[in-house]
């Protein structure tokens, strides 16, 4: 079996990797970059720390709005396809990248696989709702982190090739978890305490492109009583100076981390605030309380189970957030326990 996996963003190379290890156990895995994530701390650390073969092709597609991101990103992808003719093309989450390699493939008649099926905001403003709602309407696989998100296909007309499968990301956390606290100095870099302080994280468009909301969460972590350290995506650096957003003095803002030094910020937060949909199920995994800063979240069951508060975006509801979050007593497991992606393989095998 040949199976071409189509990864671009560093939660795709978290998602992708446990499954591509998986796959070149007893068949050919065939790994394409769009180059959509494309920057040392964006990209290639992420492929070094993960244990991610080398790409089989880099796309070099970079960054660009959507429109040309996307379209450039399926003319480069369908002589990839053509030449290696795959059994199967395995897309992750809700990217471009996702968006253009199921695209690709169904023209193509080529079978597509897509991880993390199903989930839904219910938000169309979003590009990444967008991408996921399309890339399940056209995949034979799904495969679904939820009894939510099979809902969710169901009540879409889809229930043909849907399957329960655990998360791929939970796999990838937690074999780093172990090799971060051992590895990773990132604490003493930042003279940070263990629960000493709140991390946070903000790139989604919605609150990046919107100038006011961007301003209203940076002022809400300027205003907690604690030091924050706030790794900056390159888009949100930008928005940032755009908006003329100047931080308060407890707010140390630095530039993107490897997976190792993220998931030891995480496992060592007091508290994270973030709008990522990985970050929010990273810290149901690792115990640690989260406040979303949006209005809605694909992970409904971190909410439902309390270990995470939709705060929006103003000011005085993500500091009130923040302030009033008590540690649950208990904690569900939720997405599966970390043994999808052989099961994944074998469903591939199966359905061929």
């Amino acid at each position: 079996m040949k199976v071409l996996s189509v990864v671009g963003a560093r939660p795709q190379f978290i998602k992708a990797s446990p499954l591509v290890r998986a796959i070149g156990r007893g068949h050919r895995s065939i790994l394409v970059h769009t180059g959509q994530h494309y920057d040392a701390n964006m990209s290639d650390i992420f492929f070094e720390e993960l244990g991610l073969p080398a790409p089989d092709v880099h796309l070099g597609i970079g960054s660009s709005s959507h429109g040309a991101q996307t379209g450039a990103m399926l003319a480069a992808l369908e002589p990839v396809m053509i030449d290696t003719r795959p059994d199967w093309v395995v897309v992750y989450g809700d990217t471009n990248s996702t968006l253009a390699g199921a695209l690709t493939a169904v023209k193509l008649g080529l079978r597509v696989a897509h991880v993390e099926a199903g989930l839904r905001s219910f938000n169309r403003a979003m590009p990444e709702e967008i991408n996921r709602v399309v890339a399940d309407h056209l995949a034979d696989l799904l495969l679904c982190p939820s009894g939510a998100a099979i809902a969710n296909l169901k009540a879409e007309g889809r229930v043909r090739g849907v399957h329960r499968s655990a998360d791929t990301m939970i796999e990838a956390l937690a074999d780093a978890a172990a090799r971060a606290r051992a590895a990773s100095a990132v604490l003493d870099r930042l003279a940070l305490a263990e629960r000493g302080y709140v991390l946070a994280t903000v790139h989604r468009a919605e609150n990046t492109d919107g100038h006011d909301r961007l301003r209203r969460i940076v002022a809400a972590l300027g205003a907690l009583q604690e030091p924050v350290v706030f790794p900056v995506h390159p888009r949100t650096r930008r928005a940032l100076a755009d908006a003329g957003c100047v931080p308060g003095p407890n707010v140390t803002l630095i530039d993107p981390v490897g997976y190792l030094d993220m998931v030891r910020l995480e496992s060592a937060a007091r508290l994270i605030v973030t709008d990522s949909g990985g970050v929010q199920k990273e810290a149901f995994w690792l115990g640690i309380p989260c406040v979303t800063v949006r209005d809605e979240t694909e992970w409904t069951e971190t909410v439902e189970s309390g270990w995470n508060v939709l705060a929006g975006t103003d000011t005085q509801a993500i500091v009130d957030a923040v302030g009033r979050f008590r540690v649950p007593a208990t904690r569900p497991s939720l997405y599966g326990e970390g043994r999808s992606s052989q099961a994944i393989v074998q469903l591939l095998e199966e359905m061929i």
